[in-house]
C-alpha cells in the first residue's frame, strides 16, 4: 500500500483536484457544495477539497474500464477478467460436442448401410425397374406375382387397312414367358454394383425374358384376319398320344401377315411390360413357310429324345424312370418361319414344375429300424425286418439341371438326386428256444409227416402233413418264416395252381400253404405217392393257424428222412 492509502497495483492513483472549500467532487465529476448548488466543472486551487471514490476490490487482473460517454475516470468500476478463458473452455466443449454428433451419424448411417443391405439380400434392389414401376423391395413371390400381373396387361393392339382389329395377348402371338428366369433376373439386377447395390440413385430396367414362336404368331394372325382359303400356312410338329411320337402336319401356300411390325410391338412390351402397343400389319403373298421336309427333320429330333429313359435314383433303394409322355411335354419347339426351320428344345421351367410335385413322392422315403433275432451268444439268427434308410429328396433344382443336361447330352444313366439320408437304428431280440413258454418255433419231422410247433420247452401244437415228393423233397435245416400271402398263385416250372391260401415261406420257394386237394397225402403221410414240389402241404384250417401265429422270423427246423411209403 501506498502511503496515500491506496493499493499499489499498477492503477494510476486518482489526481489531486483543486476546489472551493467545503466543495466535494464526486467521481463523476460534478461538484456538490455545501449550500447544495452544484456546478459542473468548476474547479478551484483549493488544496483543502478533496475527491471520494468507491474503494477498490483487490484482484490480480482489471479488466475495468469506463465507456466513453459515462464520464467516468475509467477507475470508478473494474471487473475481474474471466472472460477470455470461460469463452475458450466453451469452444472446446462445442467442438467436442459436434466430433460426438458426427460420431453418431456416422455410427448410424454405417449401420444402416449393412442393414438395407441384409434387407435386400433377397428382394429387389433399390432403384431395379420393372417397366415404368419400381420393384424396390418385392422378395420372389411378390415379383412373381409382379410378372405375372404385368404379362396379364400386356396387349398388342393389331389393325389392318380393312379396318380389322383385335387386341392380342403375348401367349397368343406365340410369345412364351419365362417368369422364373424374369424374376430372378429383378433379384440379381444391380448385384455387378457391390456395395453401391442399394444406391436408390443408380436404376437399372430389367425386361421380360421371353422366346417367341414365330409361327404361332403368324398361325393366330393368319387365322384372325385371313379367310381360310387364303392362307399360307407352316407344316408343324405334334405330339401324338396314341402313337406315342411327334408327328407332322404339312403346310400350304397362300396370304399371310408380315410380322415385323407385331414383332417391333413385342420387343417394347418385353422393355415395358403391362402396355398396350399399337401394330398396324399389311399381306404379302407367301410360299409354305416351313416346308414339311424341315418339320419332319424336327419331328424325327423330338423322337429320338423322347426315346430317352431318364431314371432317378434317392441313392439308397428307391428310383424313378420318368414316362416318355412327361418328357414329350417338355419337348418345346420354335418355328422360324424367316428361315423356314423348326427348332427343338426343353420346357425347364415345366420340368422342373414336374419334378418339384414328382420326386419326393417317388423318392423320399421313412427310416425303418432293422429288428435282428439273436441267440444268447449274440449271433443274429434272422433279421425280421430289413432295416430302410430315412431319405429326404432337397434341391430339386439342381436335380432338375442335371435331368436337363441328360436330355440334350442323349445320356441314359441313372441321374442320383440330391438328398439328406438318416441312417435306419437297428433293434435287437434275443430268442430262447429252451425254456419254457419261450421263443415260438416249429419242427417239421419229414420221417414222421408231421408239424409240431413249441414255445421254447412247450409243445403247443401238432399237424399231420405232407412234405416234397422224392424229385423235390423238402430240405433239412435250419430256417426263418420270411414272408406271408394270405392268397397268392403259386406256379414252377411245371404247373400253375392259382388262389393258394395261407402261406408261410421259411426257405425260398418252400412254405407251409393250404393244400385242400392233397387231402389224402396229408391223411396217410405219403411223400412219395402224393408228395408236393418241396412245400408242407397241410389242411386249410392248420395253415390257417401257422399263418396268423407263427410271425416273420419265426424258427423252423426241418428234421429226419424221407419215407419210402405212407407212414400212417
Amino acid at each position: 500500500m501506498s502511503d496515500n492509502g491506496y493499493f499499489d497495483s499498477g492503477i494510476p492513483k486518482p489526481p489531486v483536484s483543486r476546489g472551493s472549500q467545503g466543495q466535494k467532487f464526486n467521481v463523476d465529476g460534478n461538484v456538490s457544495p455545501v449550500n447544495g448548488e452544484t456546478r459542473r466543472g468548476d474547479y478551484s486551487n483549493d488544496t483543502q477539497s478533496t475527491m471520494q471514490f468507491s474503494p477498490l476490490r483487490p484482484s490480480g487482473q482489471f479488466a475495468g474500464r469506463g465507456t466513453e460517454d459515462s464520464g467516468d475516470s475509467g477507475l470508478g468500476q473494474f471487473e475481474v477478467q474471466h472472460g477470455d478463458g470461460m469463452a475458450k473452455r466453451h469452444g472446446h466443449v462445442g467442438l467436442i460436442v459436434t466430433l460426438v454428433m458426427l460420431l453418431v451419424l456416422v455410427a448410424a448411417a454405417v449401420g444402416g448401410f449393412f442393414a438395407a443391405q441384409s434387407y435386400f439380400s433377397d428382394k429387389a434392389a433399390p432403384g431395379v425397374m420393372f417397366g415404368s414401376r419400381s420393384v424396390a423391395g418385392q422378395s420372389a413371390a411378390q415379383l412373381t406375382q409382379t410378372v405375372k400381373s404385368a404379362v396379364s396387361d400386356s396387349k398388342v393392339e393389331v389393325a389392318d387397312n380393312a379396318e380389322q382389329d383385335t387386341k392380342a395377348t403375348l401367349k397368343e402371338l406365340g410369345v412364351k414367358v419365362d417368369v422364373k428366369a424374369t424374376v430372378n433376373a429383378l433379384l440379381q439386377a444391380k448385384s455387378s454394383a457391390g456395395a453401391l447395390r442399394i444406391n436408390p440413385f443408380q436404376r437399372q430396367q430389367v425386361s421380360l425374358v421371353t422366346s417367341t414362336d414365330d409361327s404361332a404368331m403368324s398361325d393366330y394372325l393368319t387365322s384372325t384376319f385371313v379367310k381360310e382359303g387364303e392362307r399360307a400356312k407352316a407344316s408343324t410338329i405334334a405330339y401324338d398320344k396314341t402313337s406315342q411320337k411327334f408327328t407332322v402336319t404339312a403346310g400350304k401356300e397362300g396370304k399371310a401377315p408380315k410380322l415385323d411390325t407385331v414383332k417391333s410391338a413385342v420387343a417394347k412390351i418385353v422393355a415395358n411390360p403391362g402396355t398396350t402397343v399399337s401394330a398396324p400389319i399389311s399381306y404379302g403373298s407367301v410360299s409354305m413357310p416351313i416346308s414339311e421336309e424341315a418339320a419332319q427333320e424336327a419331328a424325327d429330333t423330338a423322337n429320338q429324345r423322347i426315346a430317352q429313359s431318364v431314371t432317378i435314383n434317392n441313392g439308397d433303394s428307391k428310383s424313378f424312370t420318368i414316362p416318355a409322355d412327361v418328357v414329350a411335354g417338355w419337348v418345346d419347339s420354335s418355328s422360324d418361319v424367316a428361315k423356314g426351320t423348326i427348332t427343338i428344345q426343353y420346357d425347364s421351367e415345366a420340368m422342373s414344375t414336374y419334378l418339384e410335385s414328382t420326386l419326393p413322392k417317388q423318392l423320399d422315403q421313412d427310416a425303418v429300424a432293422q429288428q435282428d433275432i439273436k441267440n444268447a451268444q449274440g449271433t443274429v439268427l434272422t433279421v425280421t425286418t430289413k432295416g430302410v434308410n430315412g431319405v429326404k429328396v432337397t434341391n430339386i433344382a439342381t436335380t432338375a439341371q442335371k435331368v436337363l443336361d441328360a436330355l440334350n447330352n442323349g445320356s441314359t444313366e441313372s441321374i442320383a438326386a440330391q438328398t439328406t439320408v438318416v441312417k435306419y437304428k437297428t433293434e435287437s431280440h434275443v430268442a430262447d428256444y429252451t425254456k419254457a413258454n419261450g421263443d415260438m418255433w416249429i419242427e417239421v419231422d419229414r420221417s414222421k409227416q408231421t408239424v409240431t410247433v413249441y414255445k421254447g420247452s412247450t409243445k403247443v401244437k401238432s399237424f399231420n402233413v405232407c412234405t416234397g415228393k422224392d424229385s423235390t423233397q423238402t430240405d433239412n435245416g435250419t430256417f426263418y418264416v420270411n414272408i406271408k400271402y394270405q392268397t397268392q398263385d403259386m406256379r414252377g416250372t411245371d404247373y400253375l395252381t392259382k388262389g393258394v391260401k395261407w402261406i408261410s415261406y421259411f426257405n425260398g420257394g418252400e412254405g407251409f400253404h393250404a393244400a385242400p386237394w392233397n387231402t389224402v397225402g396229408i391223411a396217410t403221410g405219403d411223400p412219395v405217392t402224393h408228395g408236393s414240389h418241396g412245400c408242407v402241404n397241410m389242411l386249410t384250417a392248420d395253415a390257417q393257424w401257422i399263418y396268423q401265429n407263427a410271425g416273420v422270423g419265426t424258427m423252423v427246423k426241418v428234421i429226419g428222412t424221407q419215407p419210402t411209403g405212407a407212414v400212417r
